[in-house]
């Protein structure tokens, strides 16, 4: 038993190890419950009496050294391998995971590229407006019911300051400050005092389009609209305008499209009418016109509105609304 000891006692002064394996390897061949130390620990039992104290002493001091040494032998890697990174020079750097351009972002993005073949440049404006390019220049009397449609967020209690209910306050800035031919699309984010669920938020996107000119008629936006109907949801759809009331076009019209999933057939997600509505539209009221200093007797035009967020619900199908400003990673990475 002692020669054994002494044995084992040289292999781990001995002990050497170059990689997480080989010192692994030593750990089961010495003190795994198989390991040659625990084999002797088990053969203490057939020592006799009077040696059991000497020898029970020296397998102790052959274990202690064995897990001393293979501890020594551990730190000295893991000192070396981080040594090694520091040094290494020649390392490609760590990948960074990438990100990806948000679904409004991406969605918005086509709605400008479609429009713009057709001739409409992007115009931008400020997201705290004043009452007039808001209400007032579009045809909304100080006491008008229709103001109640848009429940405005104010700035500060003053009811001539507020943060913008709709784009169309992008329109009454251009339409004041060039002269026709004017052809434009308005995006932006925009701000209703609306409480917020799955189908409603307090603020959402909106991309609306404008174009006056010379003998401009409701022809010419039906066949602008049913063009980007097409290049968005696909040559086969169909679309349809329905009589409507907005305060700054007559006619007004909402604009629906045949169900992108059913293909008009009717399902559950167009409530089996075969129809989903995406947009409102019309012609731009003369009044409208007027007080942005263009001489309706010369010029007409045709303006339309669209949600961002409704746009990219029929194209993904979210059926959550808050799910585009809670900024959660597992949903913005499905449009990688």
């Amino acid at each position: 038993m002692k020669s054994k000891i002494a044995q084992l006692t040289d292999a781990v002064n001995a002990f050497s190890a170059k990689t997480h394996e080989e010192l692994e390897a030593l750990r089961i061949q010495y003190l795994s419950k198989k390991g040659e130390i625990s084999e002797l620990f088990n053969d203490f039992r057939t020592v006799p009496n009077e040696e059991k104290r000497e020898i029970g002493q020296l397998l102790n001091q052959l274990r202690d050294a064995a897990q001393a040494k293979l501890n020594d032998l551990k730190t000295a890697l893991e000192a070396t391998k981080g040594a090694s990174e520091k040094m290494d020079l020649t390392r490609s750097a760590d990948t960074l995971p990438l990100g990806t351009r948000h679904p409004l972002s991406l969605v918005k993005g086509e709605i400008i590229d479609i429009f713009s073949r057709i001739g409409f440049t992007v115009a931008e404006g400020p997201e705290i407006e004043d009452d007039w390019h808001v209400f007032g220049a579009l045809n909304f009397p100080p006491e008008h019911p229709a103001r109640d449609m848009q429940d405005t967020f104010f700035i500060e209690k003053d009811p001539d300051v507020l943060l913008r209910t709709h784009t169309s306050s992008v329109q009454t800035r251009i339409m004041t400050t060039q002269k026709p031919p004017i052809r434009v699309l308005c995006p932006g984010r925009v701000y209703r005092n609306e409480a917020i669920s799955y189908r409603a938020h307090c603020f959402f996107h909106q991309v609306e389009g404008l174009y006056i000119d010379k003998n401009v008629s409701f022809a010419d936006l039906k066949q602008a609209l049913l063009y980007f109907a097409k290049e968005m949801f696909g040559e086969n759809t169909e679309i349809r305008l329905r009589p409507s009331y907005f305060p700054f076009t007559e006619p007004s019209a909402e604009m629906d499209i045949s169900c992108n999933l059913c293909g008009g057939k009717g399902c559950n997600f167009c409530k089996h009418t075969g129809w989903v509505e995406i947009l409102g539209c019309g012609m731009v009221d003369p009044n409208v016109l007027e007080a942005c200093g263009i001489d309706s007797t010369i010029y007409s035009g045709y303006a339309f509105g669209m949600g961002v967020e409704r746009i990219t619900n029929l194209k993904f199908q979210v059926k959550d609304l808050r799910l585009f400003s809670e900024n959660d990673v597992r949903f913005l990475q499905q449009f990688q």
